[in-house]
């Protein structure tokens, strides 16, 4: 981005959400399903610890993590389908984010904190298709999105072009996301998302545009602690409720 287009960004806490994607053990993490597919990327890119790093951002400045998460397999989910995908038949094959294992487990250093929210889980590629995503950021007075995580071509471009459609303004991160090639990546970033998203930055940019939309960086999401946020962060770390 140039400097004269940076310079118009602002991402308010009152009406900014950062969308954070299927952060999956399965994806990110050594071990993960999908991992060896995309560690040459998110490797090459510093994926995982750029979308860290505009996560601890985002919760400094007071701008709300909504969590868009792929449906994690469960025995039963498509065998009954009359029409299936080719992404979601891959999904079926490999047991994908699997219900009740580690790689359907949100990586550690992501799990959702106190007051942030986690939408219904998509069944295919949109995290706002079939969701309350919308809901969610309608209800929270969100209508400016920053939106890292996984994959580029597919969840994050379908949850774009989707947001799109529905009006919000949207900001990608572009080395907090990674895929299965560079072709995949130029495809998604290049010349896909221009036609959706209102700008495509860095990890550098996106954090020195929240530092300056928040001067004092000292904010915080409110913490929302209940019995029902206390189960959400025990869900996704595999522990159980208390």
């Amino acid at each position: 981005m140039t400097e004269g287009n940076m310079t118009q960004l602002t991402y308010e806490k009152e009406i900014t959400g950062l969308v954070v994607i299927d952060p999956y053990n399965d994806f990110i993490s050594e071990g993960g399903k999908v991992w060896d597919r995309i560690k040459n990327i998110a490797e090459g890119n510093q994926c995982v610890p750029h979308m860290r790093q505009v996560l601890e951002a985002a919760r400094k400045a007071g701008i709300r993590a909504f969590y868009a998460m792929h449906r994690r397999y469960c025995p039963g989910d498509y065998e009954t389908w009359t029409y299936i995908a080719p992404i979601q038949q891959a999904a079926w094959s490999r047991k994908t984010f699997e219900y009740g294992t580690w790689g359907g487990e949100i990586r550690a250093e992501f799990i959702p904190c106190p007051g942030e929210l986690v939408a219904q889980e998509h069944w295919c590629s949109s995290g706002f298709a079939n969701t309350d995503l919308d809901l969610l950021l309608k209800k929270h007075g969100v209508h400016k999105l920053i939106v890292i995580g996984l994959i580029a071509h597919t969840c994050v471009e379908a949850t774009v072009r989707y947001a799109a459609e529905l009006g919000y303004q949207v900001t990608v991160v572009k080395d907090a996301t990674a895929d299965y090639s560079e072709e995949m990546m130029h495809a998604a970033l290049e010349i896909n998302l221009p036609n959706y998203a209102n700008a495509i930055v860095s990890t550098d940019e996106i954090l020195q545009l929240i530092y300056k939309s928040s001067p004092n960086n000292t904010h915080t999401v409110p913490a929302i602690v209940s019995s029902t946020s206390i189960a959400i962060q025990n869900r996704w770390s595999g522990k159980p409720d208390a």
